[in-house]
C-alpha cells in the first residue's frame, strides 16, 4: 500500500480520513465534558440543567452522525441518511408514545 492509501479510504461515497475521525472525537469529548461540568457545578436550575444537558447530547448526535457515520446530503450519501432519518422518526414515535401512555396511566391512576 503506498502511504496515500494508508491515510484515507473510500467508504461510501466520502473518503474517510484520520482527521475527520480526530475532530468527531474531540468535538464528542468537549460535549460530554461540558455536560459532566453542568451537573457537577450546579449553576443551574433542574429545568434549565434538563434543557441544557439535552442540548448537549442532541449536538453530539449530529456531531458523530456527521464524522463517524459520514452522513450528509450529497445526492450519494442520501442512501445512508434517508434510513438513518426513517429509524430516528421510528425511534421518537416509540419513545414519545410510551412517554404518552405512562402520563395518561398516572394520570388516571390518582
Amino acid at each position: 500500500m503506498s502511504n496515500q492509501q494508508d491515510a484515507h479510504f473510500e467508504f461510501g461515497n466520502r473518503q474517510k480520513t484520520f482527521k475527520a475521525y480526530l475532530t468527531g472525537l474531540l468535538f464528542s469529548f468537549f460535549l460530554t465534558l461540558g455536560a459532566f461540568g453542568l451537573v457537577f457545578t450546579k449553576i443551574w436550575d433542574d429545568a434549565s440543567l434538563y434543557i441544557g444537558i439535552s442540548v448537549l447530547a442532541i449536538t453530539q448526535l449530529i456531531v458523530q452522525s456527521i464524522c463517524f457515520l459520514r452522513l450528509n446530503a450529497s445526492p450519494a450519501g442520501r442512501w445512508n441518511l434517508f434510513p438513518f432519518l426513517f429509524t430516528l422518526m421510528i425511534i421518537t414515535f416509540l419513545a414519545g408514545g410510551s412517554l404518552w401512555i405512562m402520563y395518561n396511566l398516572n394520570y388516571n391512576m390518582t
